[in-house]
């Protein structure tokens, strides 16, 4: 936290975890584990675990040290109970139940806040789990460090010149591993290059890391990079390593070129024993990150669509048992969803002035059928005053339409991409919320929109009314494999699906809803703004001007 002299502060931090762990139980008959690590935490008051992180699977490895960190804060005046349970993945099923339990172990973050590091032996899983209690299922080790605030990322690109052969009958499959060294004296993993193929001469993808992440801030502190020679059995051959630290790789004024050095094969060969090779740095360039709230205390302008679903397989909306039924004694789960979402983003829209849209319906006076029209039935203005108009609109809409469908979202995408399309240039971002009950029936179109999309400063949020089959919406959310649409990939991942029956029946459903829907916002707005370059503008300051001072007229 920044020091500022004079106030008061919370005592917390943002720390950052890194998992490794030793000697875990094979599950499987001709390979290794291919282990992956589920942290969970239980929020304050409560006695239920959620699920915080998921690290990456790591193929054919009893002895993993995991990319993926965990951040959070920690507070001082909490206990913050963590569980950590090892699997080992048999398939690209997120479902935890389709893959082997391995182990878990339980924790305070203080206990790891306390030494740096706390090493912890794998339990079974309680009554009746198929594995023995009386084996040793290995260890887990967790590893924290307090970050500092650096907004400065570093992008590297990296090549081998001469790399040791380590295979009898070809080329070695070289990759580099960062680690960066901890204030306990150890060096943890950082990142990870791909594999390239029988190659003495690799030349690495770029890739871009948080300065934070590989040396918390401190370009003088020690970086280790190591190259292996890559075996489909898990067990990779050492073919060199050196150290350094991030003012080095900056250092344009020197060759950038680091002997690779092999311990073992240097303790044989003594004197004789040159190298294992060079790696060169071809790229190294450090940039400020800037924040979701820089852009906005810059003035960047956040604008907010809501596209409400009109078709039919909601029911009729004089029936009860309608999505759209409308009672004075509650809202319907379309009306909570407004007012969750509409009332956190009012505070960041200057005019509260709302467009809303509404898809799959017949209109007065002829019975038309419509997949973009303006829920207040204006004929050119489709904006609402507030989230309390926007309220007024979709009940009046309501009685004067008629449920129909079919269930089509490209019209309404594209509607806002005619706005978003205009200003690119940093000073608005729209947000386009499709609420909807039903499975998609233009999904080709709807891809295509998307992917268009990504390169315009949208986020699209789709919440799922009802218990109908959302499947589907989980392809349009990109947050695992990438969207594609004739072959062209998304830019960027700019949909968040979330069904609203995760939520409903909680005592606080709506800031529940609104926290699910908006989690992604700050973090699709800030890869719109990289991906232009665009740097946020100087704060807006307000000015209050003060009357003159009376002495000054005496």
């Amino acid at each position: 936290m920044a020091f500022v002299p004079g106030s008061a502060s919370q005592p917390t931090a943002e720390v950052e975890l890194s998992i490794s762990c030793r000697s875990l139980q094979g599950m499987d008959l001709l390979s290794k584990s291919d282990p992956m690590c589920v942290t969970y935490i239980r929020p304050f008051g409560e006695s239920r675990w959620v699920e915080y992180h998921r690290t990456e699977r790591i193929s054919n490895c009893h002895d993993p040290h995991f990319v993926s960190k965990i951040h959070m804060v920690y507070r001082f005046e909490e206990q913050q109970p963590l569980k950590f349970e090892m699997y080992d993945c048999d398939s690209p099923s997120t479902n935890l139940a389709d893959h082997d339990f391995l182990g878990f172990a339980t924790c305070n973050l203080a206990q790891i806040i306390n030494g740096g590091k706390l090493e912890m032996l794998l339990q079974p899983r309680e009554k009746g789990h198929y594995l023995n209690s009386n084996s040793n299922l290995g260890y887990i080790q967790i590893m924290a460090e307090e970050l500092q605030t650096n907004k400065d990322e570093v992008t590297f690109k990296f090549s081998g010149h001469k790399l040791d052969r380590k295979d009898w009958f070809g080329r070695s499959d070289p990759f580099l591993e960062l680690h960066k060294s901890t204030e306990s004296g150890m060096y943890t993993l950082v990142h990870k290059t791909e594999v390239i193929k029988f190659n003495l001469n690799p030349r690495w993808n770029v890739f871009t890391l948080p300065v934070r992440s590989i040396c918390n801030g401190d370009y003088e502190r020690s970086i280790k990079i190591v190259c292996y020679d890559w075996n489909r059995s898990g067990n990779h051959s050492l073919i060199g390593e050196f150290y350094t630290n991030l003012n080095s790789l900056l250092d344009e004024t020197s060759s950038r070129r680091f002997t690779l050095v092999n311990p073992e094969i240097q303790a044989k060969k003594k004197g004789s024993y040159k190298s294992s090779g060079e790696i060169i740095v071809e790229k190294c360039d450090v940039r400020r990150i800037y924040s979701f709230l820089d852009y906005i205390k810059g003035g960047t302008q956040i604008f907010c669509t809501f596209a409400i679903d009109f078709t039919g397989s909601n029911g009729n909306p004089s029936n009860p048992d309608s999505l759209h039924f409308i009672t004075e004694f509650g809202q319907n789960a379309y009306e909570q969803a407004i007012i969750s979402v509409g009332t956190i983003i009012e505070d960041y829209d200057s005019d509260k002035q709302f467009p809303v849209l509404g898809f799959g319906a017949k209109l007065p006076p002829d019975g038309r059928v419509s997949h973009e029209f303006f829920v207040n039935m204006h004929p050119t203005n489709p904006y609402c005053d507030r989230v309390h108009g926007v309220l007024q609109a979709y009940r009046s809409c309501l009685r004067q339409i008629q449920l129909y469908g079919p269930t089509n979202f490209a019209s309404v995408i594209k509607h806002v991409m005619k706005f978003a399309s205009t200003y690119t240039d940093g000073s608005s971002y729209f947000i386009l919320l499709i609420l909807t009950d039903g499975v998609i029936t233009d999904m080709p179109q709807t891809c295509k929109a998307i992917v268009e999309a990504s390169n315009l400063p949208i986020s699209i949020i789709i919440v799922g009314i009802g218990s109908a089959d959302f499947s589907a919406m989980e392809v349009l959310d990109g947050d695992t494999v990438a969207l594609t649409s004739g072959g062209i990939r998304a830019s960027r991942d700019i949909v968040q699906f979330v069904p609203f029956s995760k939520v409903m029946g909680s005592p606080n459903a709506g800031a529940l809803l609104a926290r699910e829907v908006l989690a992604e916002i700050p973090t699709q707005f800030v890869s719109f703004m990289k991906s232009r370059n665009i740097a946020p503008k100087p704060p807006i300051t307000s000015v209050t001007t003060l009357p003159p001072d009376p002495s000054m007229y005496n």
